[in-house]
């Protein structure tokens, strides 16, 4: 379960052996089946959730129970209510599992001592945030000047698996468009390819 965690954290910075024992330690294993909460809306989120295996979404319900998705989480992938994970605040999103999925889930207290104990662990989690810091505000402005096809092919250029695994309506939520108008552009898109 740790192998990719690991190789995830070496595409950044160096591990030593001894390292990699010290950080297993700060983590806790967890098994989702599919649909089981991670976070729910309105709680703590206490954890920083690294993805072993599986698939995670991070939404806000409204109040017809329309879910708006604001990230998927494949393996590889990080998770988590950053503003409530470290405030301790209420997490204005829910997480769950899309698919049974295997985990590494890291408290804030935790966090904190690994940073402290394993400091090239600081560096690491410091070019993760600014990446998707980069990465959030690129999405920002691209829902902002992009067409929906735009958007559409981004995605299909970027993540092709990823979008196989994901229904067209959670799909069509995170890029802000109809499940119809997404219907549209992927037929679209095929005829256009033949």
């Amino acid at each position: 379960m740790y192998d990719i965690i690991f190789r995830h954290i070496e595409e950044k910075v160096r591990l030593t052996q001894a390292e990699k024992e010290l950080i297993k330690t700060f983590f806790t294993p967890r098994k989702l089946k599919k649909k089981q909460f991670l976070v729910v809306e309105g709680h703590v989120c206490s954890y920083l959730t690294f993805v072993s295996k599986g698939l995670l979404k991070a939404y806000h319900a409204d109040d017809k129970g329309n879910e708006h998705i604001n990230q998927f989480s494949p393996e590889g992938w990080w998770t988590s209510d950053m503003s409530s994970f470290f405030s301790g605040g209420i997490s204005f999103y829910s997480i769950d599992a899309m698919e049974d999925s295997e985990v590494l889930l890291i408290t804030s207290e935790n966090f904190e001592n690994l940073t402290v104990q394993v400091p090239v662990m600081d560096r690491y989690f410091r070019l993760l945030f600014q990446n998707s810091l980069i990465t959030k505000e690129r999405r920002l402005i691209s829902s902002h000047t992009h067409t929906a096809e735009e958007k559409y092919r981004h995605i299909l250029e970027n993540n092709p698996d990823l979008i196989k695994r994901i229904p067209q309506n959670l799909l069509a939520s995170y890029l802000g468009l109809s499940p119809e108008t997404l219907s549209r552009l992927k037929k679209n898109i095929v005829l256009g390819h033949q």
